[in-house]
């Protein structure tokens, strides 16, 4: 396995990797994230509206595209979003971060679900 050319990707999985040891959840995403670009993950906005109650946080380990409607307040964290799913998820009240910055608001990954 070669491992992404991708110079951003190589970040943020060097800043994952002491936490791989301790947490069984960010040894998952990085799993994840280390899978070739077209089998990462991809997730609809009306999908993140039917399987996340108000009020949670989730991880997507690939892409949030914005086919469907959100009308929950929901924090989301993603490798990457489209532009129209980012308006939607503001629009709803709810926040569109990168992975990165969930890792430094919640370095140890509780109460966060993995989607997709």
């Amino acid at each position: 396995m070669r491992g992404t050319t991708n110079y951003q990707m190589q970040l943020l999985l060097q800043e994952l990797e002491p936490k791989v040891k301790d947490s069984r959840f960010w040894r998952r995403i990085v799993k994840d994230l280390n899978k070739p670009s077209r089998q990462r993950r991809v997730v609809n906005l009306y999908k993140i509206n039917k399987c996340v109650k108000e009020g949670e946080t989730i991880i997507v380990p690939g892409k949030v595209l914005s086919v469907g409607d959100l009308n929950k307040k929901v924090d989301i964290a993603a490798l990457n979003f489209s532009s129209g799913a980012k308006e939607k998820i503001i629009e709803a009240k709810g926040k569109a971060m990168t992975i990165k910055e969930l890792l430094q608001i919640n370095p140890e990954g509780k109460k966060v679900r993995i989607l997709g």
